[in-house]
């Protein structure tokens, strides 16, 4: 399995992401660049026009690089050039070609003023990446401001937003490709990602008394996306657990899953027992068919994101239990991702 991680802080994550490798549009010290001719090694310049042109000039470097894929992640910060104007074109690459492709981007924050957020197409951008993608996931910076307190660090906030991302990508390698008691497929995660628009991306992790219904709720509640699975029409969801899971346990996490999601909505079970997670319970949640509104209102309300005309709730998760490690991967799944 390959990772391609196209931001530069995900780098720092490529490491406990187990079985991958990373391939990098932007970061000089990564393994691989695809943009090197345009831009000589001094980036972009936050110019998204430039960095459309170094991936349309790149383009067949790109697609040998993604050659052979069955599932493409594209992860990117809107606003930047790299971002803006290569993100969309990597993007139409691993759809022309085939691949089930997904966006995981970020919103800039609002502070951070109109030219990273208008004059340099942060929403255009988003636009037009959700155009090459069949699903895409948008984490307005904003809502750090929300799940943070006064404590927290500058720079551990935006390590939350990557460890979110990692901890999902991973979920949803491990649904695909980690043998469970109840198997999901590829062709069960491509039957609710495929064409699907806008998306949620949540993950729970819990050792508490309650763990099962601590770890649905924060995966049905995406506190970063700012909002939950209600009105969700497709969802995919894996729980993991040690040999002390209880069929009790996998129920009450069903419970909170079906008891939100659209009741038409096509849902897929997986359920993985795996002796690291001893005392925990780790649940991923994929939802998607939500409203074409949903993606507005990520954009144009980050703190109060509406799903299917519904306030969201508001996230009690604190930090720390969103950035807690997870055991290391040993097995090389054959199915080969890009992230």
């Amino acid at each position: 399995m390959k990772c391609e991680l196209t931001g530069r802080r995900f780098l720092r994550h490529k490491y406990r992401c187990s079985g991958t490798t990373t391939i990098c549009c932007g970061e000089p010290n990564s393994d691989w660049r695809a943009l090197d001719s345009r831009t000589r090694d001094a980036g972009t310049g936050g110019n998204p026009l430039l960095g459309e042109q170094a991936a349309e000039e790149s383009k067949e470097a790109i697609a040998s690089a993604l050659k052979g894929s069955d599932l493409v992640f594209i992860t990117a910060g809107m606003g930047g050039g790299t971002g803006s104007g290569a993100a969309p074109v990597v993007a139409q690459i691993a759809k022309e070609a085939g691949y089930l492709t997904v966006g995981v981007v970020t919103y800039p924050f609002s502070f951070e003023g109109r030219k990273r957020t208008v004059q340099a197409g942060a929403v255009e951008a988003i636009e037009k990446l959700q155009k090459n993608v069949d699903t895409l996931i948008v984490i307005p910076n904003d809502r750090l401001l929300d799940i943070a307190d006064e404590q927290t660090r500058l720079q551990d906030a935006f390590l939350l937003a990557d460890d979110v991302l990692r901890q999902g990508v991973q979920g949803i390698s491990d649904i695909i490709t980690i043998p469970g008691l109840v198997n999901v497929d590829f062709a069960d995660v491509k039957a609710v990602m495929k064409d699907s628009g806008t998306a949620m991306l949540g993950v729970g992790v819990s050792s508490s008394k309650n763990r099962a219904e601590e770890a649905a709720e924060q995966a049905t509640l995406a506190p970063l996306i700012g909002s939950s699975i209600q009105s969700a029409t497709g969802v995919v969801y894996n729980i993991t657990g040690g040999k002390d899971i209880t069929l009790q346990e996998v129920n009450r996490v069903s419970q909170v899953v079906t008891s939100l999601a659209d009741p038409s909505a096509n849902i897929i079970f997986g359920a993985v027992v795996d002796e690291r997670y001893n005392g925990e319970i780790h649940v991923t949640i994929i939802a998607t068919g939500f409203t074409q509104s949903f993606q507005k209102n990520l954009l144009t309300d980050p703190k109060g994101a509406k799903v299917g005309g519904q306030e969201s709730m508001k996230s009690s998760v604190p930090l720390q239990s969103l950035t807690s490690s997870s055991p290391t991967r040993s097995r090389s799944p054959a199915r080969k991702l890009f992230f």
